[in-house]
């Protein structure tokens, strides 16, 4: 009985054996979170392009990068100069609050005319040619209204009123 006392079993040494299993699982389960830490927490990536960053936190692919055309800089002079990366970046921009905010700091609407149009002089001239056309496409009741007389001539007004006054009408 002494024996078993002293080797520390006391009941037949079962204890012993299911602490060491207990332990050598912790310890791999530690081990295991080790290395996800160890493989999330890299450092820096390496990044030599400067690609933007995916939704991973990873740089995206290259090929990706020249698909969408994000080596591309549009500036645009009505949003002070802002720079914009890529084609699709550059379209969404026209339907921001910065392209409004220029657009109606020049008194010019933010209209689908205006897509596209980045300086500034062309906004205005632009504008000015489209005020042109309108008030050449408004209607003018002087010359356009037509009158019909008794024998079904179309007359426009000015003429009816001419005729009526003579009174050949």
């Amino acid at each position: 009985a002494d024996d078993k006392k002293a080797s520390g079993g006391g009941g037949g040494g079962d204890d012993d054996d299911d602490d060491d299993e207990e332990s050598s699982e912790e310890e791999d389960a530690e081990e295991d979170e080790n290395k996800e830490e160890e493989e999330e927490d890299d450092g820096p990536l390496y990044n030599p392009l400067n690609l933007p960053l995916g939704w991973d936190g990873k740089p995206i692919p290259f090929w990706l990068y020249k698909l969408h055309g994000l080596g591309v800089e549009y500036k645009c002079e009505i949003c002070g100069n802002q720079s914009y990366w890529g084609r699709r970046a550059f379209d969404k921009h026209f339907q921001e609050w910065r392209h409004a905010y220029g657009m109606r700091c020049l008194g010019i609407p933010n209209t689908k005319h205006f897509h596209d149009i980045c300086l500034i002089e062309d906004a205005v001239s632009l504008y000015s040619k489209l005020q042109s056309s309108v008030q050449g496409e408004q209607f003018d009741a002087a010359a356009e209204e037509e009158y019909e007389d008794s024998d079904g001539h179309v007359l426009n007004r000015k003429t009816y009123e001419d005729l009526a006054r003579q009174g050949l009408l």
